[in-house]
């Protein structure tokens, strides 16, 4: 008998490096390339039905060459094709595998359930405006996508959870404030903030594409939800019908016990009603337009949970490295103008107005206005060449790294400088003619433009890993604060402030009687007629507005209940002989007519 096994024995032959992975990646080159990090799986192969990568399978002798090709293809390090249970194996190369992740896992009961939550809940409370119901729509959502993810295998991670934590605080706006413009602020704000929670992104392109990433699941999370209605529904139709006469049983009791109660009970009717949402036949299209819109974003979230694009997966190749002296001479010459406009404002920043004026001849406010604007855009250009010298510096060793820490760093803390004399012309010109909406904004984006230019100085330091992340931390902060600090209640204060002092003879009606609820305590200090002039088209909205509690902000609130205290006087004809001061609309009492902020 021969040693040598039989051919029908005999195993099969393992093609040439098939179970041999790939060399792996260089970490410095896997940041470079955008990777995911250790516990951010990148997207394993695509894989046909069934095929696993170990297994192999020798061809048929019908196969011929066809078949010796085919393997030896298989045994070569990145082949596209490999044998497992007897068919070819498609792997995924390039961009694609970077940024698309594998198909998601089954959707789950829990998830649907959140998703359902989330558009019965949209429907009931979005159709009559903004307030806490946002973020009474935000839990189920939330929910939606936190199960998800776990389903998927990811994991809670803190970046995510800062994200998630901010985009729900950035939800608190609306209920807080009645002022329209710092709740939209808010509320993009918090849509891209939920959107970086759900993908994780972490460079330039991706926290910039990851912000609104999540449009890119809607379709894909549409398909995924049905699919899995379907497959669901398929399995376990039992199941399915439990759930829906447990459902039904538990609205009937609802409704039959809950009228009873309400008509054995004044109060109880009173609070179920103010509870309640308000179902009528003509608001039907609109709240079915809502319910729709919450399926769809819930499904959108959860998809981009359970199989994140990878938006760090696109890089941007940094550009040709420049000689030294072609990329320093430049920028030296810029610092050196920066010097010599700041070596003036130093003056200006201790109060030396006397001097200025003596050489100029304008005043505090003439000044501040001839170059608040001008220092605004000088900060945008430079934080541009900032971006440009990086992607031009030399990058030849430590000296290269140390001239551009040479050069850079201090034109970071001579723009600091001229962001610090910019609030300064601002405030002065505040002080000389009131705040307004306009005013506050300009000055909040200046104030933000000098955090992130102390960012990019730590990151000088300390090394620019965060650094995309922390810019997106620190203006979702600003938005945040912006909004709990109310602008139009500040605004009021401010110009209350001035009139109560002396440093006004009149105060601008005209301007003040639009602004929002939140204005109200401010402006319910002023004497009358001023304070009826002021508050008189207020009155008319918080008073007669029948909106439900759930879409009426804390601020809303509190004006109406001081309203009702002390309503208005007069019927209107005093404000026609009340002051104006000329800070409203932007207007101010010079010869120039039109302040353009």
């Amino acid at each position: 008998m021969s040693d040598q096994p039989s051919e029908a024995s005999r195993p099969p032959e393992k093609p040439r490096g098939a179970d041999t992975p790939p060399p792996p990646e260089p970490p410095a080159a896997a940041e470079a390339a955008g990777t995911p990090a250790a516990d951010e799986p990148g997207p394993p192969e695509v894989r046909t039905a069934g095929a696993t990568p170990a297994a192999t399978a020798r061809p048929s002798p019908a196969q011929g060459s066809d078949g010796q090709r085919q393997r030896a293809q298989a045994g070569k390090p990145g082949s596209p094709w490999q044998h497992g249970a007897g068919a070819p194996v498609a792997r995924a190369d390039g961009m694609t595998a970077r940024l698309r992740p594998p198909p998601p896992p089954l959707i789950r009961p829990a998830v649907l359930g959140s998703v359902l939550a989330t558009a019965l809940l949209s429907a009931l409370f979005l159709s009559d405006g903004l307030g806490v119901n946002l973020l009474i729509v935000a839990v189920p959502a939330s929910l939606a996508a936190f199960f998800a993810a776990r389903a998927a295998g990811r994991r809670l991670r803190p970046w995510t959870a800062t994200w998630a934590v901010g985009g729900l605080a950035l939800l608190s706006v609306p209920a807080l404030r009645d002022a329209g413009w710092p709740t939209f602020l808010a509320v993009v704000s918090a849509f891209a903030l939920g959107s970086l929670a759900l993908h994780g992104s972490r460079s330039w392109p991706g926290v910039l594409i990851g912000s609104l990433g999540l449009f890119d699941s809607v379709v894909p999370g549409i398909i995924w939800g049905v699919r899995g209605v379907r497959a669901r529904a398929g399995g376990s139709r039992a199941n399915w019908g439990a759930t829906v006469r447990t459902t039904a049983v538990a609205l009937v009791l609802l409704v039959v016990f809950g009228t009873l109660f309400a008509s054995a009970d004044a109060a109880f009717a009173e609070l179920l009603g103010s509870l309640m949402p308000e179902a009528s036949v003509g608001a039907g299209p609109w709240r079915t337009l809502l319910f729709a819109l919450g399926l769809a974003g819930a499904l959108a979230a959860a998809h981009a949970a359970a199989a994140p694009v990878r938006w760090d997966g696109i890089t941007v190749r940094p550009g040709k490295a420049r000689g030294r002296a072609e990329w320093a001479l430049p920028l030296i010459v810029l610092d050196l103008l920066f010097a010599a406009f700041i070596t003036l404002q130093l003056v200006v920043l201790f109060g030396g107005y006397d001097k200025v004026r003596d050489v100029t001849g304008l005043s505090h406010a003439e000044y501040a206005r001839q170059g608040f604007w001008q220092l605004l855009w000088a900060t945008l250009l430079t934080l541009l060449v900032i971006a440009l010298a990086l992607r031009w510096a030399p990058r030849g060793g430590t000296g290269d790294r140390t001239l551009v820490r040479s050069v850079l760093g201090p034109l970071c803390v001579l723009t600091l400088v001229v962001v610090a004399s910019a609030l300064r012309r601002m405030d002065l010109y505040v002080d000389e003619y009131g705040l307004t909406r306009l005013r506050i904004s300009v000055a909040a984006m200046e104030l933000w433009l000098g955090v992130v230019l102390i960012l990019i100085l730590a990151a000088g330091v300390f090394g620019a890993r965060f650094l995309p992340r922390a810019v997106a931390v620190s203006a979702a902060a600003g938005v945040l604060a912006f909004g709990l600090i109310s602008p139009d209640g500040l605004i009021a204060e401010q110009n209350v402030q001035r009139f109560e002092d002396g440093r006004s003879t009149s105060i601008d009606i005209d301007y003040l009687k639009d602004l929002s609820a939140d204005a109200v305590p401010a402006l319910d200090r002023l004497p009358e007629p001023e304070r009826s002039c002021a508050l008189r088209f207020i009155q008319n909205d918080v008073l007669h507005d029948d909106t439900p509690w759930y879409a009426t902000s804390w601020g809303e609130a509190r004006a109406k209940e001081i309203l009702e205290k002390r309503p208005v006087k007069g019927d209107g004809s005093d404000c026609y002989r009340v002051g104006r001061e000329g800070t409203g609309d932007g207007y101010e009492p010079d010869d120039d007519g039109y302040d353009p902020y």
